[in-house]
């Protein structure tokens, strides 16, 4: 079995930047010449999710309004409450609870199938990291695993 990965760098644009690095994953995919097997993507953050969907503007839109709606910024969160709040706090802590609430409906990882060279995904999958919190640099595993 041969294995190969690589890390993707993302400047984010700021809360809800939908990036579709599909095919970014193809190309390393075809790179690594492995014909059948697995593909694993993994973000390597907790304000930063990963999902396959279709890249159809009005859809992202909803997918963002979904998720402001059930965790809003104005909501009281413990993990907000730095009068309380000792564990991980460093000189740039922003308030980001709602982030990190937001990435528990998203998955951090993707796996799918390469079949004969080609990664599988439906007539309308696309790839997408989205940024959940501020602007920030962003990095993405990519994992292929094979024969």
């Amino acid at each position: 079995m041969k294995i190969s990965h690589k890390t993707l760098e993302f400047q984010t644009k700021g809360e809800f930047d939908f990036i579709d690095f599909t095919s970014e994953v193809e190309k390393f995919v075809a790179e690594t010449q492995i014909k059948n097997g697995l593909v694993n993507i993994q973000t390597l953050h907790t304000t930063a999710s990963l999902f396959l969907n279709e890249n159809e503007p009005m859809l992202l839109d909803d997918f963002k309004n979904h998720l402001t709606r059930i965790f809003p910024k104005d909501l009281s969160y413990n993990h907000n409450d730095f009068t309380r709040r000792t564990v991980h706090m460093h000189e740039d802590e922003c308030k980001n609870a709602h982030s990190h609430c937001q990435s528990l409906h998203l998955p951090s990882n993707l796996v799918l199938n390469i079949i004969d060279g080609k990664m599988q995904l439906g007539h309308w999958q696309r790839i997408f990291l989205v940024e959940l919190d501020k602007i920030k640099l962003r990095k993405v595993q990519i994992q292929v695993m094979g024969e």
